[in-house]
């Protein structure tokens, strides 16, 4: 699996996770339980992960909805 997104917004990771469910696209939110290390203040990123060979058909997803700027560089 390849990160595509960190970020601490959990509005736009659920929106990730949402668009790569409707698309069949396997997908993971990584480091989600780290809140419970530095006490639920959201400081530390979430990692948002695909399928390494669905890649390019995620990242063009997410732009299509508009999170090009979340996205990171390959």
């Amino acid at each position: 699996m390849l990160e595509i997104i960190r970020t601490n917004d959990v509005v736009i990771l659920s929106l990730a996770q949402s668009l790569m469910k409707d698309a069949g696209i396997h997908c993971m939110i990584a480091d989600q339980s780290m809140s419970v290390l530095e006490g639920s203040l959201g400081l530390l990123p979430r990692r948002f992960l695909v399928d390494e060979e669905r890649v390019e058909e995620a990242r063009q997803i997410l732009k299509d909805a508009g999170l090009e700027a979340e996205l990171r560089t390959i």
